[in-house]
């Protein structure tokens, strides 16, 4: 006869996976994912300036500086545009969004215009795929549904 696993004491919602990480890492995390992503741009916006050139003191204090600014204006977004109506947190990231690839794109040497056509253009799509989103996962008070 099949019996029931037993359990860790912590059953999921109806719908919902199990939480498997604890508490602690979910708030390591919150701090880690900002920084690691930060690094990662800094160092691509560091490489579109420097163009395959050599790699200068100045070229890292730009990447660091670089990632410093993107890591806590993440961080910010991640904290703070939860707590938004939907139209404004899809709005929220759409500007974060539009202006970080804008920002990457013209460390290209590209014209200006291209620069702003080419992040309006991420940022319009951003904008439709974080408004369905948040328009499918939360209900009209703005809890989230899963």
């Amino acid at each position: 006869m099949a019996q029931a696993a037993p359990t860790s004491g912590r059953m999921p919602r109806s719908g919902r996976t199990p939480d498997v990480f604890s508490a602690s890492a979910h708030a390591r995390s919150r701090v880690a994912m900002p920084i690691a992503t930060g690094l990662i741009y800094g160092y691509w916006a560091a490489a579109n300036r420097r163009s395959g050139g050599p790699i200068t003191g100045w070229n890292l204090l730009f990447g660091f500086l670089t990632a410093l600014v993107f890591a806590v204006v993440l961080f910010a977004v991640l904290t703070y545009s939860p707590r938004l109506p939907r139209e404004l947190h899809a709005l929220v990231w759409t500007a974060f969004m539009g202006i970080a690839f804008g920002f990457l794109y013209s460390q290209t040497g590209e014209a200006v215009i291209r620069s702003v056509g080419m992040s309006v253009a991420v940022a319009a799509v951003t904008f439709i795929w974080m408004f369905y989103r948040f328009y499918t996962h939360e209900d009209v008070a703005g809890h989230r549904v899963r």
